[in-house]
């Protein structure tokens, strides 16, 4: 018998740790354990120095609200493609990288075309977390935020460019 979520001895609950199971009560497991393990061991890692300008972590607690928020708003583009298109289309606000992403240098082709475009950009430790901020269950190596007229995120965005040009200087 392996210990159920709520902590107990129980034969009847088996908790499988790499993927989402029904026990034979119906109770629904995931990989919680494994999610607090890769959120412990991101904070400490150490990560490449090509990704630069690195956010600490109050501000990736920031950038990842307001990502979550442009995500509901659909304001929202996921991954390095897409990130590339609003760059070349002239829409995009800021542009988040993940910085454990393998190879990086699939990355960096971004900060390059930001530079060019003067569009602030940031890396984030965690994929996953960027992942789970785009409201999706896979690891994200880049997003962008795009500009909507109207848009209620306005004020928000403005303060991540700045915080994040901050990081530039």
């Amino acid at each position: 018998t392996y210990p159920c979520k709520r902590g107990y001895e129980n034969p009847t609950c088996e908790f499988d740790t790499s993927v989402k199971r029904r026990s034979q009560r119906g109770h629904i497991f995931s990989n919680l354990r494994n999610n607090l393990h890769i959120r412990q061991t991101t904070m400490t890692e150490e990560v490449n120095p090509k990704a630069y300008p690195l956010a600490d972590p109050q501000l990736t607690q920031k950038v990842l609200d307001i990502l979550q928020q442009a995500a509901n708003y659909k304001q929202l583009k996921k991954g390095a493609n897409e990130a590339t298109k609003t760059l070349n289309r002239g829409i995009s606000e800021f542009i988040v990288m993940a910085a454990d992403a393998e190879p990086l240098e699939i990355l960096l082709h971004l900060p390059l075309l930001c530079e060019d475009k003067n569009v602030p950009y940031v890396f984030v430790r965690s994929k996953q977390a960027l992942g789970r901020a785009c409201g999706v269950q896979r690891p994200v190596i880049a997003c962008s935020v795009e500009t909507k007229e109207g848009s209620q995120l306005k004020q928000q965005i403005i303060t991540i460019q700045n915080s994040i040009e901050k990081l530039l200087i």
